[in-house]
């Protein structure tokens, strides 16, 4: 696993990194992603000053986090009840 250095441009600065190989790909699609949503709130809401740009993409990754969190901890609650509920048939069944 070869590191590569490289940079990710985010909101008009570079950051130099060290990443693996099989982590640049997914890395700069991230900071294309983070750019198009600065230019959104930019665009959308006027907000010119970087750093309260940054707080709201941090924010809105934030809020999209923890939805997702919530669903796949009911997902997996549901999925526990199905199995209990098999279980229970395949006991009943012996």
């Amino acid at each position: 696993m070869a590191e590569l250095a490289i940079k990710i441009r985010i909101a008009e600065r570079e950051y130099p990194m060290r990443v693996k190989e099989e982590e640049e790909e997914r890395l700069r699609v991230v900071g294309k992603l983070l750019n198009e949503r600065l230019r959104f709130f930019k665009e959308q809401f006027g907000i010119q000053d970087k750093q309260d740009l940054l707080a709201m993409v941090a924010f809105e990754t934030m809020v999209d986090k923890l939805k997702l969190e919530e669903e796949k901890d009911s997902h997996l609650s549901e999925v526990g009840q199905k199995l209990n509920t098999l279980d229970d048939l395949l006991s009943s069944a012996k």
